[in-house]
């Protein structure tokens, strides 16, 4: 009888989370914006080198109008493809799992994640327009990692943890100004492949 009890509480607790959290995420969607970022980071860099730039070099460089609009285009593009592998990995486990996608607990996650990386996003475009270009990359950290940490309470608790980490490495390239860039790979590239993997091996 206690036995019963046990898996009727087990079965309740998860309907219960199925409800209030947005489960359906796949640590494959980490992985591959990872490498979407790293890759993109790259023809950023080589973009940068061609114009006589050194993104590793830790200085405080001068951009010119065009090549700042190609890095904007290229942020937008691993942005892109982040998304499309996070919305491609996500309704495959929905559908694996037969579990629904578009939820009350969904509309709060995006609500959560969004208004933090919309003000964040304003943020870094008057950074841009005032031509303070060191400070965009600690920034887009910092933002982002506080939009996770927003939205962890309506999906998985473990997004908290990438989003502490991200916020972490954004307030103290604000430190390194001229190293941004490195520690950029690092937040959206490295950290995305390790926390997928991590994600994906809990959760299979």
């Amino acid at each position: 009888m206690n036995q019963k009890h046990q898996e009727d509480l087990s079965h309740i607790r998860s309907m219960m989370e199925r409800s209030s959290r947005f489960i359906s995420l796949s640590g494959l969607s980490g992985v591959f914006a990872g490498i979407s970022a790293l890759l993109g980071g790259g023809y950023a860099f080589q973009l940068a080198k061609d114009n006589g730039i050194n993104l590793l070099d830790g200085t405080n460089d001068v951009y010119r109008p065009e090549l700042i609009k190609q890095l904007v285009v290229v942020g937008f593009f691993i942005f892109v493809f982040a998304l499309f592998f996070g919305i491609l990995f996500t309704v495959r486990k929905s559908q694996k799992n037969k579990l629904a996608i578009w939820t009350s607990a969904t509309k709060k996650l995006l609500l959560n994640l969004t208004i933090p990386l919309f003000v964040g996003g304003v943020f870094c475009l008057a950074l841009i327009h005032h031509h303070l270009f060191v400070l965009v990359a600690p920034s887009t950290l910092v933002f982002y990692g506080l939009a996770l940490i927003n939205a962890e309470k309506y999906t998985l608790s473990d997004i908290k943890y990438l989003g502490i980490f991200q916020a972490l490495l954004g307030c103290i390239a604000l430190f390194f100004l001229g190293s941004g860039f490195l520690f950029w790979m690092i937040g959206f590239g490295v950290l995305h492949v390790l926390y997928g993997l991590i994600l994906y091996n809990k959760y299979k």
